[in-house]
This record gives structure tokens, C-alpha cells and sequence, in this order.
């Protein structure tokens, strides 16, 4: 697992925490900060599973190109 997916898990969790912070406490504010941080949390962990997926259809691609530039 990648740095970023793991930045990505520990906003979630952080973001869920706060998020129920502020719905046991009646602050809206925090709720929302952490709603936010969640959100952030699954953007960030998507954009590195996005990352990975381009970077293996790149290394197939390459893997293609060099086997019919042997030919």
C-alpha cells in the first residue's frame, strides 16, 4: 500500500471521528470539518488507486512496444 493510500485511510478515519465528535456534541462546524476531511480522505486514496491503475497500463504498453520493436 502506497504513502497516499494511507494518508488517504487516516483522513477517513480522522474525518469519521470528528464527523461523530460533532454529532455528539452539536457542533455543526465540526461535523462538517469532519465530513470534509472524510471526503478528502476518499479523494485522495482514489486519485492514488487511479495512479496505479494508469501506471500498470503503462508498463503493459511498454511491455508491448518492446515486444514487437524485437521482432
Amino acid at each position: 500500500m502506497s504513502e497516499e493510500k494511507l494518508k488517504g485511510l487516516k483522513d477517513e478515519a480522522v474525518g469519521k471521528v470528528k464527523e461523530t465528535e460533532g454529532k455528539l456534541t452539536g457542533d455543526e462546524l465540526r461535523k462538517k470539518e469532519g465530513q470534509a476531511q472524510g471526503f478528502l480522505g476518499k479523494a485522495r486514496a482514489k486519485a492514488d488507486d487511479l495512479k496505479e491503475d494508469i501506471m500498470a497500463g503503462a508498463d503493459k504498453l511498454k511491455e508491448k512496444f518492446e515486444k514487437d520493436t524485437d521482432r
